[in-house]
């Protein structure tokens, strides 16, 4: 096989998978402009009206606001967390520290039905079961990892002597982690970062079993409307999630870019 054959069949395969993944969900775009009150795909009329109660209505308005709240608190809680323990983690080389790389990727791996009702028998004695903060601690539980493994990717390209030059010139450690190593490894921390954010923005499974009537998160009001009364609604603020999501990794894309550019520059 000759290999622009074979380059130009690896591209067709790539967008096919493409295709196959993003399909379902634009789905949602048509579905959204139906003008019946059920779900269904429209036939040559369109309405906007899911749109506008969308945005007028004071139940949907709040559930985005609760899914706001508590991921932006997510995100920035769990790239604390994350950053520093990768940072701990690439200073302490030893045997011991895989173990506790592997020990804080858990909730990557394990189950999240099984991570639900761990946090549901946590947070009861505690307190917290249907509140802000035990979303929030839960989420953060979640996303952490997602940090650890982009920050920590991060670090492996980061060149060890720059640390020891800061050392050496009398920087203390806290003015070498602000000056040096942390502006290195930008770009996999807001890269950990919004994949904190989406990943609480999206999650449904552990906040249906620590939310009741207080708490009342976008995926939890989606939810319900499809199971009790399949509301078009629903479909538009799928689109609106998409269209959140695509925003946040143009976003990420286009900090990356200027970055990249920025150090060709320099070189």
């Amino acid at each position: 096989m000759k290999p622009g054959l074979f380059a130009r069949l690896n591209r067709v395969g790539a967008w096919m998978a493409l295709l196959f993944l993003v399909l379902p969900a634009l789905i949602a775009i048509p579905v959204s402009l139906t003008p019946k009150r059920f779900l269904s795909m429209p036939k040559g009329d369109y309405s906007l009206r899911h749109f506008e109660f969308l945005f007028s209505s004071p139940e949907w308005l709040s559930s985005f606001a609760q899914s706001g709240i508590i991921a932006i608190s997510t995100a920035v809680l769990a790239t604390a967390l994350g950053t520093l323990a990768a940072i701990g983690l690439w200073r302490v080389t030893s045997k011991y520290s895989e173990i506790v790389r592997a020990f804080l990727l858990l909730p990557l791996i394990i189950p999240q039905i099984i991570s639900a009702m761990a946090f549901y028998r946590l947070l009861i004695p505690l307190g917290l079961l249907d509140s802000y903060a035990g979303l929030i601690l839960a989420h953060t539980v979640l996303a952490a990892p997602m940090v650890l493994i982009t920050v920590s990717a991060s670090l492996a390209n980061f060149d060890p002597k720059l640390e020891q030059a800061s050392r050496n010139m009398g920087a203390p450690a806290w003015m070498t982690m602000r000056r040096v190593i942390l502006p290195s490894i930008r770009p996999g921390v807001f890269a950990g970062a919004l994949f904190a954010f989406i990943l609480s923005w999206d999650e449904i499974v552990v906040t249906l079993f620590i939310s009741k009537f207080n708490v009342y998160t976008l995926p939890r009001r989606m939810w319900n409307g499809i199971r009790e009364n399949t509301d078009p609604t629903v479909a538009a603020a799928a689109v609106v999630l998409i269209a959140i999501t695509l925003a946040a990794f143009a976003i990420s894309a286009i900090v990356s870019r200027r970055r990249a550019q920025t150090a060709l520059k320099e070189d």
